[in-house]
């Protein structure tokens, strides 16, 4: 490998420890401090993600009714999230799916950002929510930097190349180990739950962000660009950075929905059929 070939597989590793040095530690302070910082926080980036999604989607501001509908697009996730933070899930959700009335492209706009914020949200109510939340930050992070890592540094196969062609399987995989390592880490430093537990919904909540990542990769493919956005140094914009996150907080959110009182990476199989049989014969029944 020449010196030229090395030193561009590690161009963009500087912008991005700065941008991770600025990030991380703003992220970590409002997770633990929790009521309106970390609720704020939330809302700021999930306005941000729509704005981006729209753009991406090709969506125009325009003049008019049509800048009019954008504000309405722009602030429904919001309304989605205020409800949530009233405690009303159900109106919540119910403004989610209702944003299909704007179309098919507008409504996956205001999913992506709601339902990650939405489910973020969940994740840090109880009282030990800091530690759930921090769990599945730090999975996403190591899943993201040690494919990057190992990418980097073993090369071979491509993943995705229709798709995403820097990434390789060997990124894939070194995201999984690390992905799990971290959560068992996390476990052992909270002395909450298994960390068996926290090694296989570790590497599980991995395999989601890196689907997410490929996802996001996909739809930027798809309309022709390299980046959702500038607004990150090194990474692009906000859903280049949390794409990963969007995908792996919902199914952290499910879960713990279908084990109320336990830590969710203390969760088993069969646990989660149990729950999911409970919840469909409830549904059933109350049909009738």
């Amino acid at each position: 490998m020449s010196q030229q070939n090395s030193a561009s597989r590690w161009s963009d590793l500087r912008l991005r420890l700065i941008s991770a040095a600025i990030i991380v530690p703003v992220a970590a302070l409002c997770i633990l401090a929790g009521g309106l910082a970390y609720r704020g926080m939330i809302l700021l980036v999930s306005l941000g993600l729509v704005y981006e999604a729209m753009a991406m989607a090709g969506l125009r501001w325009g003049r008019g009714a049509l800048k009019w509908r954008g504000w309405l697009l722009l602030a429904w996730p919001l309304a989605a999230l205020l409800a949530a933070m009233k405690g009303e899930w159900r109106v919540a959700f119910a403004l989610v799916f209702a944003a299909g009335i704007f179309g098919a492209a507008q409504w996956a706009c205001v999913a992506v950002a709601a339902l990650g914020g939405l489910s973020l949200f969940w994740l840090r109510e109880p009282p030990y929510g800091a530690i759930l939340v921090l769990f599945v930050v730090a999975v996403v992070i190591a899943s993201d930097s040690g494919a990057y890592l190992a990418g980097r540094v073993f090369g071979g196969a491509k993943l995705a190349p229709r798709i995403s062609p820097g990434k390789t399987r060997s990124g894939a995989v070194g995201g999984l180990i690390a992905a799990g390592l971290v959560g068992m880490l996390v476990v052992l430093s909270s002395g909450i739950g298994s960390p068996l537990g926290g090694l296989i919904w570790g590497m599980i909540l991995g395999f989601a962000s890196q689907s997410g990542d490929l996802a996001e990769s996909a739809a930027k493919r798809r309309v022709g660009i390299k980046d959702s956005g500038k607004l990150i140094p090194g990474h692009g914009g906000l859903l280049d950075r949390f794409d990963g996150l969007l995908a792996a907080a919902p199914l952290a959110a499910l879960v713990s929905l279908c084990v109320p009182e336990q830590i969710f990476w203390n969760a088993t199989p069969h646990d989660i059929f149990a729950a999911l049989t409970h919840f469909f014969v409830s549904s059933s029944a109350s049909s009738h």
